[in-house]
């Protein structure tokens, strides 16, 4: 009798350990409950990204393809580091594998730019209000022979219905992704602890162009009205909005051709000071609504 006993419990054991395989349970049911999700940080290249993950507690390495993520704590709170590689396709895919892998309760979107705005110097960030693709852009229509006319390039919104984008008319729009306003209150209270430069509010413009031409530097400042250019920003922004995930952009202008300000790679590291302050104080932001 025991026998049989044993044997109807192992099977009942085994057969409930197949549903178990079989069955489908979404990843985030399985999380403890009331878990703590993480705060993202991103940054393009090791000096945008390794200087933050150094100043995190009890950090644990994982990777994802040629992404790198550092998870650990800041204030007893987790924080992920993500070094996305450049532009604006690398850091698209990284986002949406944080998002899929660790269902962040915030993305910050971190690093280096270059100026567009001449009243903005080497050192001052620029807190992305909104961010935009300035590289979405339809031609004008010209024949062989015709030459190139950059200037007259139409902005081109592809999220603007699931149709051809560059046949629709009213895709000739400019798409702004608003930074979250939580986030930008927590940037804007600690701007006194920067103390390199200037902390002010703009538009961030993104794209896998390296602009030199002034003029055409010039041209995206008037019609974006761009504060920034880098190459990452616009993609995270995406992403997120997609997954409904709270999002700010913060770059720190590393060169400006508009006024001659020369590069310097050392404002990455103070931005990531300063990006710093503002995880802190979101933190503490979250933990006092509670």
């Amino acid at each position: 009798m025991r026998k049989k006993f044993a044997s109807l419990a192992a099977a009942a054991l085994l057969s409930v350990s197949m549903l178990a395989g079989c069955t489908s349970v979404p990843k985030f049911e399985t999380e403890a409950e009331g878990a703590q999700r993480p705060i993202l940080i991103q940054g393009p290249m090791p000096i945008e990204a390794e200087k933050f993950a150094e100043r995190l507690d009890k950090v644990k390495i994982e990777k994802s393809g040629t992404f790198v993520f550092y998870k650990g704590k800041l204030d007893k709170y987790p924080v992920i580091v993500a070094k996305t590689g450049k532009g604006m396709e690398n850091t698209a895919a990284a986002t949406a594998i944080a998002i899929e892998k660790y269902n962040p309760a915030a993305i910050i979107n971190q690093g280096t730019s270059g100026g567009h705005d001449p009243s903005l110097n080497v050192f001052d960030i620029v807190l992305g209000e909104r961010t935009t693709n300035i590289g979405s852009l339809k031609t004008g229509h010209l024949e062989q022979g015709e030459g190139i006319e950059p200037m007259g390039w139409i902005p081109m919104d592809l999220m603007a219905s699931e149709g051809s984008a560059g046949e629709d008319p009213n895709a000739e729009t400019i798409r702004y992704y608003e930074g979250d306003k939580e986030i930008l209150a927590a940037a804007k209270a600690v701007k006194d602890k920067y103390t390199k430069g200037k902390v002010v509010e703009g538009t961030i413009g993104s794209a896998d162009v390296w602009n030199n031409e002034v003029d055409r530097i010039n041209w995206f400042h008037e019609k974006y009205e761009t504060s920034v250019e880098e190459m990452e920003g616009a993609a995270a922004a995406q992403i997120s909005k997609a997954y409904n995930v709270p999002f700010l952009g913060i770059r720190v202008l590393s060169n400006n051709k508009t006024n001659g300000g020369a590069y310097n790679p050392n404002t990455a590291e103070a931005n990531q000071d300063y990006v710093y302050e503002v995880v802190k104080q979101y933190i503490t932001d979250m933990k006092n609504k509670k």
